[in-house]
């Protein structure tokens, strides 16, 4: 669809933006959808973020993508929190209502759909997590609200482990889960829990970059056959982790790319109204 006087704009507000997927995922779902829209990324410094918030009002923009470092900062500029947000205390998309912004989380969904891609429902199950980050407190809120039964959380002592208790007083507070927090240096434990598990869940970003020859779970015999487990690393397609979950015979085993494409996917929606074309756009992402 042709560029004209009435195509809306969607932008990605991050720093940096250039790295991004979203552009090319995002034009390609407007085209095959046949909306007249446009995502464009915009490397925002963190001086500039309270006018790029504003440009959303101002171009009377369709919303926002929101990436890292500013999916905490954006909260105060906003009007409104979606629920969900307010409990992951993070924003990914920013959805504007004739002026008013509101701020949502989709990554928590993106994991739990694309578990159900697979055949995997949380409901009345057990989960372990490794990692409460920026990948994991959604994960473990949205599951949470998603019907899990058990989380067990795991964190190593670094500055993230206060996030990560706090996220399982959130969890036991204001959902139905129960959850529990681990020192991830408690290895006995942290195996302990991986045994009880329908769900094996690692946002540490081991298996990624530097950290490709990296795992957690080392011992094939750790995992049993009747799970999930589910690696947030999208490239490599196939990480440490998952080898060695093959190796076992798990069940589902599972990466990254269905959490970041139906995380779109749900944010696409937001914005349009309307169901991202899936099948094409994972053909050409992936």
């Amino acid at each position: 669809m042709e560029i004209d006087g009435h195509t809306k704009l969607v932008g990605l507000i991050a720093h940096p933006a250039g790295h991004s997927q979203s552009p090319a995922m995002h034009n390609l779902a407007f085209a095959q959808a046949k909306i007249n829209a446009r995502f464009l990324a915009f490397d925002v410094t963190n001086s500039q973020l309270p006018a790029a918030i504003a440009a959303i009002r101002a171009f009377n923009m369709l919303g926002a993508s929101v990436s890292m470092p500013y999916k905490q900062a954006v909260i105060p500029l906003l009007d409104h929190l979606d629920h969900t947000a307010e409990l992951v205390g993070a924003v990914n998309t920013i959805v504007n209502h004739d002026g008013e912004l509101t701020g949502y989380t989709t990554d928590g969904l993106g994991f739990v759909d694309a578990l159900a891609d697979d055949g995997v429902q949380l409901t009345g199950k057990t989960m372990t997590l490794a990692g409460v980050g920026g990948a994991g407190t959604p994960i473990a809120i949205q599951a949470a609200l998603s019907g899990l039964k058990t989380l067990n959380v795991f964190n190593i002592n670094d500055p993230s482990v206060k996030n990560a208790k706090q996220i399982v007083q959130i969890i036991n507070d204001q959902t139905a889960c129960h959850a529990t927090f681990y020192p991830l240096e408690d290895r006995d434990q942290f195996q302990a829990a991986i045994a009880t598990s329908d769900v094996y869940t690692d946002a540490t970003g081991l298996g990624m970059g530097k950290l490709v020859d990296q795992s957690l779970v080392t011992d094939p015999t750790w995992f049993h056959t009747n799970m999930t487990v589910f690696d947030t690393v999208y490239a490599p397609s196939v990480t440490k982790l998952m080898t060695i979950a093959q190796q076992a015979g798990v069940a589902h085993v599972i990466n990254g790319q269905g959490m970041l494409l139906n995380q779109g996917a749900a944010a696409f929606k937001l914005w349009t109204g309307q169901s991202m074309p899936l099948a094409p756009v994972k053909a050409a992402i992936f």
